[in-house]
Formats: C-alpha cells, sequence, structure tokens
C-alpha cells in the first residue's frame, strides 16, 4: 500500500534516530487517542471515527507537526501568550501551591534526605582533613616513627579547646550574670585568678573522663586517634589527670611541651612521657 510504502521509505530515510524524533508525538497522539475518540464519536458517525483510528491520522498529524516545527511555534507562542504569564502567576501566589511546598518541606522523608546530605558532606569533608593531616604527618619528623603525628594531635588538640573556649564563655556568661546581681567581684587580680582557676578545672573536667572512659575526646574521634597505654587500653583515672596537668604544662610555653613528638620513636611528647601513655591512630592510615 502506499502508506506502507511511505512508511517503509521514511523508515529507512531516517532510520533509528528518525524513529526517536518522532517519539514524543507518538506518545503525545496516543495518551490523547481515547479523550479525542470519545469526542469524535459523539458527533461524527462511527466508520469516520474507526477509518481515523485505523489508519492512525491522530499520530500522522503529531508526527508532521513535529517534523515541520509546528508544535515548537504553537509551544513558544502558547508560553509567550499573556494569559500564560497570568495563569503561572496565578498559580504560584495561590494559597494551595504555597501549603504544599509547605508540607514538603515539612515532610519525614525532605528532612530526612537534607540530614543524610549534610551528614555525608561533613563525614567526606573530615576524612580529607585527616588523610590531608597524616600524609604531613610521614613527612613531618623522623623516619621509623609510629604513633599520631604532630599535625594530626594539633588539629585534634584545636578542636578540643575551640570546645573548651564554648563550655568557658558560657559558665563565664552565667558567672557574670549572677555577679552583677550581687555585685562586682574585687580586687581585679583575684578575678583574673579564678579566671585561670576555671580555666584549668573545666580543661580537666573536659579531658579526664573523655581519656580515662573511651580513650578519645571529640575532637581524638574527628582526627581518629587515640591515648592508650601500654596494654593497649585507654588510662585510668589518675593518669588521666596526671596527663591534663602536663598538658597544660606543655601549652604554656608555647607548646614547647610537644616537640619531642618530632623525635621521639613513639611520637610521645611531655603529657605522654609524664604519664606513661602514646596517642595512635584508631584506624589504619588511608
Amino acid at each position: 500500500m502506499p502508506g506502507d510504502a511511505g512508511r517503509t521509505k521514511g523508515g529507512s530515510r531516517f532510520g533509528a534516530a528518525g524513529r526517536l524524533a518522532f517519539y514524543p508525538a507518538r506518545v503525545a497522539a496516543r495518551a490523547s487517542r481515547g479523550p479525542l475518540e470519545s469526542a469524535l464519536a459523539e458527533s461524527f458517525p462511527e466508520e469516520l471515527v474507526d477509518s481515523l483510528v485505523e489508519h492512525r491520522v491522530l499520530e500522522r498529524m503529531a508526527a508532521e507537526l513535529a517534523r515541520t516545527g509546528a508544535l515548537d511555534r504553537m509551544v513558544d507562542e502558547a508560553l509567550a501568550s499573556p494569559r500564560t504569564s497570568e495563569l503561572v502567576d496565578r498559580v504560584i501566589a495561590s494559597p494551595e501551591l504555597r501549603r504544599a511546598i509547605r508540607e514538603i518541606a515539612a515532610s519525614r522523608e525532605v528532612r530526612e534526605a537534607v540530614a543524610q546530605q549534610t551528614t555525608g558532606f561533613v563525614e567526606e569533608l573530615a576524612a580529607e582533613v585527616r588523610r590531608w593531616a597524616r600524609r604531613l604527618d610521614s613527612r613531618i619528623g623522623r623516619g621509623g616513627q609510629t604513633g599520631a603525628g604532630v599535625v594530626t594531635r594539633a588539629l585534634a588538640l584545636t578542636v578540643d579547646a575551640l570546645l573548651i573556649v564554648v563550655v568557658f564563655t558560657a559558665i563565664s556568661g552565667f558567672v557574670a550574670l549572677i555577679s552583677s546581681l550581687v555585685g562586682t567581684l574585687r580586687p581585679a587580680w583575684l578575678v583574673g585568678a579564678l579566671l585561670g582557676a576555671g580555666w584549668v578545672l573545666i580543661g580537666g573536667a573536659y579531658f579526664v573522663p573523655f581519656w580515662s572512659a573511651a580513650g578519645r575526646t571529640p575532637g581524638m574521634q574527628l582526627l581518629r586517634v587515640r591515648v592508650r597505654v601500654g596494654s593497649g587500653g585507654p588510662p585510668g583515672v589518675g593518669r588521666a589527670i596526671v596527663r591534663a596537668l602536663a598538658t597544660w604544662i606543655s601549652i604554656v610555653p608555647f607548646f614547647a611541651g610537644y616537640l619531642p613528638v618530632l623525635f621521639d620513636r613513639r611520637r610521645r611528647g611531655l603529657p605522654d612521657l609524664v604519664a606513661g601513655t602514646e596517642v595512635v591512630y584508631a584506624e589504619p592510615e588511608g
């Protein structure tokens, strides 16, 4: 038949690319076939409707519109119409759309997706920092050393110091509020002494429980290092207290107490040498 010959010719002419280009129009024609058939059946004889369906007139019309670009022009004209812009503005400003957006944003699925993305980003960033720190650890010091390097330990101590500052600031603010109600503390040297003693006590209350119970502080957990004794377990409360005091002593003279980390075979600083501990990586180097 001529139609078959035309289709065969068209198929050989355009090949798979032509069929792929006409696919959206064919899908649209199939999707609209049912409603259009019903509408045509109400206004035209049944024989005419059957003939239109049998010869795939609707699909061929849609394919022709797509081929000539008429369909694109119709869509462009519809999008450029002032009525279309007005309709879009009405939909955007509608209370129903705003309510739908609020419900979607407050849904459990969205919250879980955001939490997973945030957690994944933080973990990836922390892993990259750990790899960078360990590469520097291997370059600093002398060969054959074991234990966690100075860069990793410095980053862990920095994180812990920031957390201690947050706790100290909160407690100091509370104490300042109370003192403003009962009167300012005097003399000034007493205030300074109390602040220094409070800093040492808060630091000790931070380090000792973490070291003695888990062998690591939050900063050490982030950098994947831990402190241990010779048997491999965490230090006891007594060793943890000694190590905390030695840590403050090591920090005061420009962190001079950590210089032995660069030369000691097990990379121990003054706190480790005094308390009989060492800091090691909690997982193999990646």
